[in-house]
């Protein structure tokens, strides 16, 4: 019996040609540059770009021509959160089914980004707020500028820090204390601050964040993307597993990389002394 490729794939399709409404979006050389492009208000999120930046993460689990997505943003700023007149405002007005169906919208765009097999890495400048510095911790990596500023705001306009998974994820890469200041006092966090507490990977100029951000994405979109794309989903699952239970987790995860033909052109390409090229399967 032969199985259709095609019915395994789901809704495999190029992403190159994604027709982005509220962002830009263009593909090259198997990385993803995604543009938040309002720089005349510090590039906030509005109700449709949180839907259409949630739906393209989730396709990016059958996109077969994107290896890397580098986040950020135009015009010196990465986002200043939800946009005040667009989001917070309506919200004002909203009974307590509809707000719910606000926050659970955000908080999957959030999971679309954890689950994607793709590494994401954010190139961070300027303000970094609210929903914004939601989208660069939960990216993979992060670069930063010295004046980037990087604040969860959600206590200053009376809401609580637990945002979109900011309780679970941010203690998790700068530690308990270091976010339950951060959540408790909404306080912004400098670049050079940032990048001491692990926020930031390193720190980069201002004219050379993006570039730096793509030459990371571009040295992984060169990488064996199936064993990639394991790793991400350990990193992320191994949160909630016992140390017993990831190493198990994990030896099965090995085995099923060493079926790849990555793992065979790696051999061979050692053997002849030559640097392997990986094509994801």
């Amino acid at each position: 019996m032969t199985i259709d490729p095609g019915l395994l794939a789901g809704n495999r399709r190029p992403m190159a040609g994604y027709p982005a409404r509220h962002f830009l979006w263009q593909v090259k050389d198997s990385v993803a540059t995604l543009t938040l492009n309002r720089p005349e208000r510090k590039n906030p999120l509005t109700f449709e770009s949180y839907a259409e930046l949630r739906d393209l993460f989730h396709q990016l689990k059958w996109a077969d021509d994107v290896r890397a997505v580098v986040l950020h943003g135009d015009g010196g700023n990465f986002c200043s959160g939800g946009d005040v007149h667009e989001i917070i405002g309506p919200l004002i007005a909203l009974k307590a089914p509809e707000l719910l169906m606000f926050t659970r919208m955000t908080g999957e765009l959030v999971k679309m980004m954890r689950v994607c097999p793709q590494p994401i890495v954010a190139a961070v400048d300027g303000v970094c707020a609210g929903a914004g510095a939601i989208l660069a911790m939960a990216s993979d990596m992060r670069l930063g500028t010295a004046r980037s500023k990087t604040a969860f705001l959600f206590n200053r306009v009376g809401l609580a820090g637990c945002d979109m998974g900011a309780c679970a994820l941010l203690p998790r890469l700068i530690g308990q204390g270091r976010a339950s200041e951060l959540l408790y006092t909404g306080r912004a966090l400098g670049g050079e601050e940032a990048e001491r507490w692990g926020f930031f990977n390193r720190l980069c100029s201002p004219e050379e964040v993006l570039a730096q951000a793509q030459a990371l994405a571009a040295e992984m979109a060169q990488g064996p993307a199936f064993a990639n794309g394991i790793t991400k989903t350990m990193l992320h699952q191994e949160w909630a597993m016992t140390v017993e239970q990831a190493i198990e987790a994990e030896a099965q995860a090995q085995a099923i990389c060493m079926l790849t033909e990555d793992f065979s052109r790696a051999y061979h390409a050692f053997v002849a002394k030559q640097k392997p090229r990986f094509e994801g399967n």
